[in-house]
C-alpha cells in the first residue's frame, strides 16, 4: 500500500503573509517548531516559503548569527540596534523563495522525499485546490516511519494491541 503525502502532513500550521516583518516570522517559527513558513497573500494564495534557513548569515539583516541555537540569537539581537531595526522593518517578501517546492493531494510519500533530496528543502507544502492544506517535513516523516516500524514489530512478533 503506498503511503501518500495526505495519511502524514501536518494539517495544522501556522503561516504568514509576505507584508509581515522578518521578527514576526522568526517568533511564529520559534512558537510553532516549524522550519518554515507558508507566505500566503490575501487571496489565500500561496506565493513563497520562508524557512530557517532564509535567516542565515542575511546580507540585509547586516548579521552572521553564532552557531548553536541562532533563532533565538536573532532574537537576542541587542534592542535600538540597526540589525534589531532592520528585523522590524524588513517584510517577508523580501526574504522568501517565491517558487516554493509543493506536492499535489495525490503525491506519494517516495514524491514527497524525492522532491526534498533533489531541492534540498526539509519541508514540502502540500496544495489542494491551489490551497495549502498541509506541510509534510522530515519530522513527519520520520513519525510515519516510527510508526511502519512499531507496526511491523508488533506483526512480527504476534502481539496485538
Amino acid at each position: 500500500m503506498t503511503m501518500l503525502a495526505t495519511d502524514v502532513m501536518r494539517s495544522s500550521f501556522a503561516s504568514i503573509k509576505p507584508t509581515a516583518t522578518v521578527l514576526n516570522a522568526v517568533e511564529l517559527l520559534l512558537e510553532t517548531d516549524q522550519r518554515g513558513l507558508p507566505v500566503i497573500d490575501d487571496a489565500g494564495d500561496l506565493v513563497g516559503m520562508v524557512s530557517e534557513g532564509d535567516f542565515l548569515h542575511r546580507d540585509e539583516l547586516g548579521i552572521s548569527p553564532p552557531s548553536g541555537n541562532w533563532l533565538e540569537s536573532l532574537l537576542g539581537i541587542a534592542e535600538n540596534t540597526p540589525e534589531r531595526e532592520r528585523m522590524r522593518t524588513l517584510q517577508v517578501g523580501s526574504l522568501m523563495s517565491s517558487s516554493p517546492i509543493t506536492v499535489d493531494l495525490d503525491a506519494s510519500i517516495e514524491d514527497v522525499v524525492t522532491k526534498m533530496d533533489i531541492y534540498n528543502v526539509a519541508q514540502i507544502p502540500v496544495l489542494g485546490a491551489g490551497t495549502v492544506v498541509g506541510i509534510v517535513s522530515r519530522r513527519e516523516l520520520l513519525a510515519a516511519l516510527a510508526r511502519r516500524l512499531r507496526e511491523a514489530e508488533k506483526a512480527s512478533t504476534g502481539v496485538t494491541s
